[in-house]
């Protein structure tokens, strides 16, 4: 079986998005971009780097509970060397914001106090949140801003116009609504996007898409998703990826008529299960595959 699709996604609106962002950046004072932990290499827009120019940036890893704590951690450390501060967050839970307005406070600490010793005894700051559809950016200004102004849906394309939100008495937020890149020059950015839900579903091959998410479990299967499906490593071995899908969908009872499996039910169930981190923690990419 042919497991390969070529994945590309660009709405109209998206080209919208990037006239919006270079028009604000003349407002804000910082970048916030909001990834994915799982996968920081795909979920970071690549057209982000030119559109933002020179301005200071922030990197959230939304999603950390549902990635490789160690990896993350790697992350944050290439981040640093890079000379930018990154935060793991989980922005459903809220766990690492408390260090998000501390953080842009540092990263503008020069700016803050060149303002005081001009007299402007109340500086006011402003900060940009960037991102790709679907990595949290509602739920981190819902969090953040302590209100659910802000719509939050799990799928991709909610927001659809720049908002701005008060977080303090010196400090304002702007919204963008998430924007992809034109092309996947690698299709594995792609499938990785694809898998974590951040390119709709409904635009895709979704037996294709999981059958590809699982030759990833059979290399690096993680108790988690043994222990859900019952599987042992010889079903890994002894199976490709298709007909690892079968017996997932076998061992779950997905049948139609005349004792076929209902493949289609079951790749949705695969997709759905790993999304809702239910095969433990687990992290596609890693800083050394940047280069």
């Amino acid at each position: 079986m042919d497991t390969k699709q070529n994945i590309q996604w660009f709405p109209g609106h998206m080209t919208k998005t990037k006239r919006q962002i270079q028009a604000s950046l003349k407002l804000i004072d910082v970048v916030v971009e909001i990834i994915d932990a799982r996968i920081p290499i795909s979920s970071s827009n690549p057209d982000l780097k030119e559109l933002l120019q020179s301005k200071p940036k922030l990197v959230l890893l939304n999603k950390c509970d549902k990635a490789d704590r160690k990896a993350t951690m790697l992350w944050v450390d290439y981040y640093a060397q890079n000379g930018i501060t990154a935060l793991p967050v989980d922005c459903k839970t809220g766990k690492g914001l408390n260090q998000f307005v501390p953080s842009i406070r540092r990263i503008l600490d020069k700016k803050f106090k060149a303002q005081q010793a001009k007299g402007i005894k109340n500086p006011f700051l402003r900060v940009m949140i960037v991102g790709i559809p679907n990595v949290g950016k509602s739920s981190f200004i819902n969090r953040v801003s302590k209100q659910s102004r802000a719509k939050v849906e799990d799928r991709p394309g909610v927001t659809r116009g720049n908002q701005w939100y008060t977080i303090s008495k010196d400090l304002e937020m702007l919204d963008t609504p998430g924007v992809l890149w034109p092309k996947f020059d690698d299709q594995k950015v792609g499938e990785n996007l694809a898998f974590t839900g951040a390119i709709k579903d409904n635009i895709l091959d979704i037996e294709l898409l999981a059958v590809d998410f699982l030759e990833n479990m059979k290399k690096h299967p993680t108790d988690k998703f043994l222990e859900r499906f019952k599987l042992t490593t010889d079903d890994l071995a002894s199976n490709d990826s298709y007909e690892l899908l079968q017996l997932i969908g076998r061992k779950r009872g997905m049948l139609i008529s005349g004792g076929e499996i209902n493949t289609e039910r079951a790749a949705t169930l695969v997709l759905d299960e790993y999304r809702d981190g239910k095969f433990g923690n687990i992290t596609l990419e890693y800083p050394e595959e940047i280069n």
